[in-house]
């Protein structure tokens, strides 16, 4: 490569601020504090326990001395989990980058009986707190030390009803690492240990399955399908372990929702957890869900003309990260191009964002490398001792990529806003978490798209916000409707490999209808999100996040000046209200009824009549 040859991968992060090694002096350390800290609230925890069975009959007077013990153990957990949660974030990220490091693998394993003790351990003061009259809990609150946790502790409560008693609670915390988390890890291994061999040109490349998604962002339409059937052949030959997994996850979450049932007196479904920790109410997720059906022609319409753009009559599942088709021949964009690109479109909305984006590569907080061992996947994670973000992802140049970079930085922006708040305000749920990624994907099109040249250009800009558009409006859903139909299914028994297919399928179908050639009947093994074992429906909150980012975005012009203290005051709230609550605050909307999603929804349909007649332009000249 030439000196003056631009770098088109990205580089590796830093993780070094946070520890200097997997099996470095500084955890050990970190582990030392945290034992010390564990064994102090378990001593505390000696006067609280005994008052469990009894607590909702305590007042303000007799429950005195255990307000007092419940303020001090809140401090101790708050110290504790930045000790435990580190670490781990280090190992997660060392092992996203090569899947195969041995010392983050046992540092993982060394993690796992902290993990469990401190589950064990912070149980008592949730229960405490969950079960105690609202007078004890108001004088509990009262005091400064606590007084910032109120809307955590007050949105614990709505679920109050579904404990289970102390020692079963810590039965199944305890159970739950060699149970439903092992079956989590053995995915994460699995998929980044596999490799595929794709069809590249005449030849056949042996490479992992997060460099063969990459080759599907590729313009080579035969490429992106090649790699897209090379990576189902390989998940094909592991359907039996996939099952097993699946079934072993879904199956443990259903047996919580039946033992909680019979504790509450009441069905507890298995969306009350994800609605609960996404802070949204089941009445909002179904009018968002209702909005996305009435959207479908739209989203049809939008995949029918990338394939028309592609020269085809049908949209393939190797179709959903394709590039735009003028990209054919173009040099890719290059990783420090790609930064200097997002950090002017951040900049356009504020200065600081702008200062934010060239901060993140100045410090190598950004993983963007190619490499065999890599997990598939992007993400934003971060470190709590420290406060600072970190975006992993593959970076091979496509405009794809440059999207990805520009939503992970979102995440990583909402973050950086919330750094000087306390940790209970600073978890918000996954809904509200999609709000920054999915607006600072919109600043990065819409600046480029001011910045095209030619129709060509254009083409390129507005193809990608087609693709958001079919990947929310569809490819979302399609996923929920998999994940439901599935949960409703297995709640009888385990499904064979063959059945999860057939559903998996029948869910393509319903969504994408004619527009799409096949439907992809493995993505239930392919799509690591059905794996995650801490958290279920890994989905809808995209579908939340995307609409209703779209509706802050959409209120920039009319905001004008004010715009962005608004918006930066929104994502400070986020992690101390519930959405309906955000929302109504901040944007004066109901997100129960269909009018904000569908004036969303609208505001969507002129820039794909903008894309068809880029298409048409194309394809007609």
């Amino acid at each position: 490569m030439a000196d003056n040859e631009p770098v088109i991968q990205g580089v590796g992060w830093d993780l070094t601020g946070e520890y200097p090694a997997a099996d470095s002096a500084e955890i050990d350390a970190d582990f030392e504090r945290l034992g010390a800290l564990l064994d102090d609230i378990e001593r505390r925890n000696g006067a609280l326990i005994p008052l469990l069975d009894s607590v909702a009959a305590l007042t303000v007077d007799t429950a005195a001395d255990a307000i007092e013990d419940a303020r001090q153990i809140f401090a101790l957990i708050e110290r504790a989990r930045k000790l435990l949660r580190d670490p781990e974030t280090y190992a997660e990220c060392c092992l996203s980058v090569d899947s195969q490091d041995e010392q983050a693998q046992a540092l993982l394993g060394h993690l796992q009986s902290f993990s469990k003790r401190f589950d064990e351990l912070a149980e008592p003061l949730g229960q405490f707190l969950d079960l105690a009259s609202g007078s004890v809990v108001d004088a509990y609150l009262a005091d400064p030390s606590v007084a910032l946790s109120r809307f955590n502790v007050e949105h614990s409560r709505r679920r109050r009803h579904e404990l289970l008693p102390l020692a079963e609670e810590n039965l199944v915390t305890g159970l739950g690492e060699d149970g439903i988390h092992a079956w989590g890890r053995l995915y994460d291994q699995l998929s980044g240990t596999l490799s595929c061999d794709v069809t590249v040109g005449n030849e056949r490349r042996d490479v992992g399955l997060a460099e063969a998604a990459g080759l599907m962002q590729k313009p080579d339409d035969r490429l992106r399908e090649n790699a897209w059937r090379a990576i189902n052949e390989t998940w094909d030959e592991h359907v039996e372990s996939c099952a097993a997994a699946i079934n072993a996850i879904a199956g443990w979450r259903l047996e919580m929702c039946r033992k909680r049932s019979v504790r509450a007196g009441t069905t507890v479904h298995y969306l009350d957890a994800p609605l609960h920790a996404n802070r949204i109410q089941r009445e909002t997720l179904d009018t968002v869900l209702k909005v996305a059906e009435e959207g479908i022609p739209l989203a049809r319409r939008a995949a029918l003309l990338q394939a028309k753009a592609y020269g085809k009559s049908h949209y393939g599942p190797w179709d959903n990260r394709a590039p735009a088709p003028v990209a054919n021949g173009e040099a890719p964009i290059a990783y420090e191009e790609a930064l200097d690109l997002i950090a002017r479109a951040y900049g356009e909305v504020e200065p600081s964002m702008d200062d934010f984006v060239r901060m993140m590569a100045g410090k190598n907080w950004i993983e963007g490398t190619v490499g065999p061992r890599k997990r598939p996947g992007a993400y934003c994670t971060g470190f709590l001792k420290s406060r600072t973000p970190r975006v992993y992802m593959t970076y091979t140049g496509g405009s794809s990529d440059v999207i990805t970079l520009a939503h992970e930085l979102g995440h990583a922006f909402h973050s950086w806003v919330l750094r000087d708040l306390p940790d209970s305000q600073r978890r918000y749920g996954m809904s509200i978490a999609e709000t920054a990624s999915t607006f600072g994907e919109t600043i990065v099109r819409d600046a480029l798209l001011r910045r095209a040249e030619s129709p060509a250009a254009a083409l390129d800009i507005v193809w990608e916000e087609a693709a958001a558009l079919v990947t929310f409006i569809l490819n979302i859903p399609t996923r929920f409707e998999f994940e439901r139909n599935f949960y409703d299914a297995r709640a009888e028994r385990p499904l064979l490999p063959k059945e999860l297919k057939a559903m998996m399928r029948a869910a393509w179908e319903k969504w994408y209808g004619d527009s799409i050639a096949e439907g992809d009947p493995l993505f239930w093994a392919s799509k690591l999100h059905f794996y995650i074992s801490g958290l279920s429906f890994y989905n809808f909150p995209y579908l939340f996040g995307y609409l209703f980012s779209l509706g802050v975005y959409a209120r920039r012009e009319a905001f004008g000046e004010d715009f962005f203290p608004r918006y930066r005051a929104l994502l400070m709230d986020t992690g101390r209200m519930t959405t309906e609550d955000l929302a109504a605050k901040h944007l004066d909307v109901d997100l129960t009824q269909p009018d904000f999603w569908r004036d969303t929804l609208a505001m969507i349909e002129p820039r794909i009549d903008h894309f068809e007649a880029l298409v048409n332009a194309r394809t007609q000249s």
